[in-house]
């Protein structure tokens, strides 16, 4: 199928878009923060001041795991599906589909594959996440950059299924 020299050669990249991660990590930001005040301005009972802090702090986790996530990209290669770090997100010879359809339960602006086998829970907010043998990718993404990865990943399948 690919020579060495073309293995790892990048086919497509999926990155978050700048509006929507500064939109993302400052909704969750201020989220974290306004829920931390009330708790604190206008103390309620101590389980509802606790419950505030704690909902408080865990967008404020989240929007830090989304500002880290979303710095790195989706990175296709003849091979593998990688995340911009070397995590390997999952081999093109252990998927088995891609469904980009209207009524996929995937992320927003991407798409969602189908992997032979069950690989480890992961979870790059606003990037992509992996639960079982799927794996979704998208979110903050652009569209055309994820409709481009999606239609690469079909043509590497529907070829990879025709040869003997």
């Amino acid at each position: 199928m690919a020579t060495e020299d073309h293995k790892d050669e990048v086919l497509a990249v999926v990155q978050a878009s700048r509006g929507r991660r500064f939109l993302g990590m400052t909704s969750l930001t201020l989220l974290g923060v306004l829920l931390i005040y009330v708790a604190i301005a206008q103390p309620p009972t101590p389980v509802w001041q606790v419950f505030l802090i704690v909902v408080g702090l865990a967008a404020l986790w989240c929007a830090d795991a989304m500002r880290k996530a979303t710095a790195s990209q989706v990175v296709l290669t003849e091979t593998e599906l990688r995340d911009g770090d070397g995590t390997l997100i999952a081999p093109l010879e252990d998927v088995i589909g891609v469904d980009r359809g209207f009524f996929a339960f995937k992320p927003s602006n991407g798409f969602l594959l189908k992997t032979r086998s069950r690989a480890p829970r992961r979870w790059r907010p606003g990037l992509w996440w992996r639960i079982g043998n799927r794996v979704g990718v998208g979110g903050m993404t652009a569209a055309h950059q994820a409709k481009n990865m999606s239609e690469i990943l079909a043509i590497i399948l529907a070829r990879r299924d025709m040869s003997p």
